[in-house]
């Protein structure tokens, strides 16, 4: 049973995440539920969520040629934070960490909640704020290689601070960040013998096919119903472990 259960998980999120973003809201949680420890459980979703960003960024190699400067530059502030993220949290202990994560993934589903409108925010400030940009990048990277559900939407906001208007080369420009960010972390914790390998291969190969799948959905489901659904499902699972 927990094997079909974190299967669905992983072909949910990974569907989710060809969408709208947010699959983490779902298949983090659901590790947890079914009694993973909450920090093995956050390193194995970290490892399993990174095929499906590396071939997310595969999709939008064209509109990253044009983007290219911006890329290196932001790499690198991403990969220190999602470094040290990974390290501070293989070492917070579990109980600390148990009792954070209903506030953490209630935080994401927030965030997810309130996309649109931190967009709509983000695009009347100055763009000349461009160092903050990579301090923000990187405390960006530091929450994702943390925890990571929702730094998309927060890259989004960065990206838009650089004057970047372009949804697609923002779009790409994220998930390569993304790929930084999940892959250092993945690598430290594959390392620390932080990862339950058995739930990695079942949630990644469910990824991969929610996310092929995902985008056939796309044109029906449409983004704002995933959204919604996803902002649902994030509460529901924040008052389950709170209860838990």
């Amino acid at each position: 049973m927990s094997i079909l259960l974190i299967a669905l998980a992983g072909l949910l999120a990974g569907a989710v995440n060809s969408i709208a973003g947010g699959g983490t809201l779902i298949s983090f949680p659901t590790l947890v539920w079914l009694g993973r420890d909450p920090i093995i459980a956050n390193a194995t979703n970290a490892v399993a969520m990174w095929p499906g960003s590396l071939a997310s960024a595969i999709g939008f190699r064209r509109e990253l040629a044009s983007v290219r400067r911006w890329l290196l530059l932001l790499l690198i502030p991403s990969l220190a934070g999602g470094g040290l993220g990974a390290w501070l949290l293989l070492r917070t202990p579990t109980r600390t960490f148990q009792q954070i994560v209903p506030f953490l993934i209630l935080g994401a589903t927030l965030l997810l909640a309130f996309q649109e409108v931190i967009s709509r925010r983000v695009g009347k400030i100055s763009h000349s704020h461009r160092v903050f940009v990579f301090v923000f990048q990187f405390l960006v990277g530091l929450y994702g290689g943390y925890f990571g559900a929702g730094m998309g939407i927060l890259m989004l906001a960065a990206l838009g601070l650089i004057g970047l208007t372009d949804l697609h080369q923002m779009n790409g420009l994220k998930n390569v960040l993304a790929v930084g960010i999940n892959g250092i972390a993945a690598i430290y914790f594959a390392l620390a013998k932080a990862v339950a390998w058995n739930d990695v291969f079942i949630l990644a190969a469910g990824t991969i096919a929610g996310g092929y799948l995902g985008a056939r959905l796309a044109r029906k489901l449409g983004r704002k119903f995933v959204r919604r659904a996803v902002v649902v499902i994030g509460l529901v699972m924040t008052v389950a472990l709170f209860l838990k």
